[in-house]
């Protein structure tokens, strides 16, 4: 297995884990993370491949050195806890973060200082307080950046962020856990909730279901990625529940109409929770699973190796090129 990249992992309670060597040797960075951080979030700068941006209960840190060493930016409580980020790929100085209680935050600088967005989003849901799984910017118009909310749906700006729509026609369930975009023609989002996989060609008007049902596994959708080099091939992450005793990993080479499970060496203990990919290596893939499992394939999913090392509660990864 490959050895020259990165990885770094956000998790429950310790900070960020990370990889000089794509697993085999393991940090957890304590400083300057507060003690027992939640790391909800990472984002990989889209021109600097060796800077990510963490963000969680404690605020938010970048590093430029691949994940081996981080600082914070701004300070603690500038924003809610952080559940969601993103970098805008023609202005990197723009990001976006999603927080709980739900909201939505626009910094021009870099991340030191933040201005939150005007979009309703609920103060109240069935989970009790709703919060921002997802938000992205599209690689394709730069200017539209959407945000996933569990549980209220999907939310859409057209102009950067400065105003939102709800786009629900067709998404009957809110319980929004990941979002992704694929730039085939038309443009395809996807976004996943607990019990289905949802699709739309119009920007959001409509939503149509995959129908995971009869076609995957395990019902509970959680991660999806799409390949950097292919956006027919979709990857996705399922359970049993949110904390269930299993999980596969899924590939589908034709948006989402079909599906195969992929063999990993060892069965998951838990839902897989995410997937990262990187455009520097499209066919390497890392799969993680909730309760602390790393899984990486290095031919667009076809074989998997498991990472010896296995952690808490993971909550996202990222997997970084060497300079």
């Amino acid at each position: 297995m490959a050895t020259d990249y990165s990885i770094c992992l956000g998790t429950a309670g310790w900070g960020v884990w990370h990889s000089p060597d794509a697993g085999k040797s393991w940090v957890r960075h304590r400083s300057p993370f507060p003690l027992n951080s939640r790391i909800q979030a990472l984002a990989v700068h889209p021109s600097e491949p060796q800077t990510i941006f963490a963000g969680g209960d404690t605020g938010l840190f970048v590093s430029q050195t691949g994940g081996a060493k981080w600082e914070r930016l701004g300070a603690e409580g500038d924003v809610p806890t952080i559940w969601s980020l993103a970098v805008d790929p023609v202005d990197p100085d723009i990001l976006f973060a999603g927080t709980r209680p739900a909201g939505l935050y626009r910094s021009r600088d870099g991340g030191q200082r933040w201005e939150q967005l005007a979009v309703e989003i609920a103060k109240e849901c069935s989970i009790g307080t709703p919060f921002v799984t997802s938000v992205m910017v599209d690689p394709g118009d730069h200017h539209t950046v959407w945000a996933g909310v569990e549980i209220d749906g999907v939310f859409r700006s057209l102009d950067g962020g400065d105003s939102w729509t709800h786009v629900e026609t067709g998404l009957y369930d809110p319980d929004i856990h990941a979002m992704a975009i694929a730039a085939t023609h038309p443009t395809r989002v996807f976004a996943s909730t607990a019990r289905e996989l949802f699709a739309s060609v119009d920007m959001g008007e409509k939503w149509q279901p995959l129908g995971i049902k009869a076609k995957w596994p395990l019902p509970y959708a959680r991660g999806i990625a799409v390949k950097a080099d292919d956006p027919a091939v979709l990857y996705a992450g399922c359970g049993e529940t949110t904390t269930g005793e299993n999980g596969h990993v899924l590939r589908s080479t034709d948006t989402g109409e079909t599906w195969e499970t992929l063999k990993l060496p060892a069965p998951p203990n838990s839902t897989i929770w995410g997937l990262a990919t990187h455009r520097a290596e499209a066919d390497r893939v890392l799969a993680f699973s909730l309760f602390g499992e790393v899984y990486v394939s290095e031919d667009a999913g076809d074989s998997w190796d498991k990472i010896p090392r296995e952690f808490g509660e993971i909550r996202a990864a990222a997997w970084l090129p060497h300079a």
